[in-house]
């Protein structure tokens, strides 16, 4: 039986053969024609959608150059004063709050013992005075040796320097004044016992006050002693107080790359203490023609950047910065005056991308 249809199988497989080496050229043919006219098409170009955006009017300024930074005020004169013997207190010749003089007692310890010390010293130095005075009379006469009068001399010194030890004793338990000023809020007694060092009470001389504070090392150059400067303080609103550079430390801080600089200022009113924090302002003067932008229209980097409008397309520019206002900022270069620049949408943008515009730019000095 596989004999009989071999033949038929043959005769089967001849003629596909057949057809598919009739086919096959002309579906080749076809897809080559396709491919033929596809690639003769001309290709349509997708143009690049419109971004809107934000944009302001570069404007030359009048441009005030300031610094400003922040501080505290110090009295002038300041001290907390500490007895330098123990002692029991036996006197306090002061008010809290109140201004003393200098020299002025304020708190005295027991000196009753250094007091006879001092007594005892005296006496014995108006011995030691009186046989000295005695031995110089007896030499003129030849009763005593020089040498007897050397020894008295001696011994006079030695008397003399017992009664210096001695006051100097006593005037250590008394606390006087070292200036003018006033005297804060006394935590002391009469009949205390205070220990040496102790602190007892402090005394501030508000009448002039001190500021110091830190400036940029890059203001170094504009910063000078005598330099006037304005003051405020959140806990006076509204109030202006004028201050002079009285020092600058030769040091700049490396760490900060900061220098320090110390002010003083009149306090005669009264109405400024010490500790309060105060905002300091300094005036270099004024320029004109500053073309300002504001700082949304910035872009950080290395260099910074922005974009501006040309003939209705986005532009990428490179800029180089200047000094820094109420969110605005200095352009040095990278624009003119008069150039439309982004200020919203920066980051829908590339070179060359569309905008559409809004109806009036708004100027770059009211952002």
């Amino acid at each position: 039986m596989k004999t009989k249809h071999r033949p038929v199988l043959i005769a089967l497989l001849a003629a596909g053969l057949f057809a598919l080496s009739y086919v096959a050229p002309k579906l080749f043919a076809g897809a080559s024609s396709a491919d033929a006219v596809n690639s003769a098409a001309p290709a349509k170009t997708v143009s690049s959608p419109e971004v809107a955006v934000e944009t302001a009017v570069v404007e030359a300024q009048s441009f005030l150059e300031e610094s400003q930074a922040v501080g505290s005020l110090k009295a002038n004169e300041s001290v907390i004063l500490r007895p330098e013997i123990s002692g029991k207190v036996v006197r306090i010749g002061f008010r809290d709050g109140v201004a003393v003089k200098p020299g002025e007692l304020l708190i005295a310890l027991d000196a009753a013992i250094p007091a006879a010390e001092l007594a005892q010293a005296q006496a014995n130095l108006a011995l030691a005075r009186s046989t000295h005075q005695r031995n110089q009379e007896l030499l003129a006469k030849k009763f005593i040796s020089p040498q007897a009068l050397d020894a008295s001399a001696a011994a006079l010194k030695v008397q003399e320097a017992a009664v210096q030890l001695a006051q100097a004793r006593l005037g250590k338990l008394q606390l006087r004044a070292p200036f003018a000023g006033i005297v804060g809020l006394r935590d002391v007694s009469l009949g205390s016992y205070v220990k040496e060092g102790e602190a007892l009470i402090n005394l501030e001389d508000i009448r002039r006050l001190r500021v110091d504070f830190r400036l940029p090392e890059t203001e170094l150059a504009r910063v000078r002693v005598g330099q006037n400067l304005a003051l405020s303080s959140d806990a006076l609103p509204g109030q202006n107080f004028s201050a002079q550079i009285a020092a600058l430390d030769p040091q700049i801080d490396p760490e900060g790359r900061s220098i320090a600089v110390r002010a003083r200022l009149d306090n005669h009113d009264g109405l400024l203490r010490p500790g309060m924090f105060v905002r300091v302002r300094l005036n270099f003067g004024e320029r004109a023609g500053v073309l300002m932008v504001p700082e949304a229209a910035v872009e950080a980097g290395n260099p910074p950047s922005l974009f501006k409008i040309v003939d209705g397309k986005a532009e990428k520019v490179t800029l180089t910065l200047g000094a820094r206002r109420a969110g605005q900022v200095e352009i040095v270069r990278g624009v003119q005056a008069g150039d439309v620049v982004v200020t919203a949408g920066q980051l829908k943008l590339r070179p060359g991308t569309p905008v559409v515009l809004p109806a009036a730019p708004a100027s770059a000095s009211t952002h």
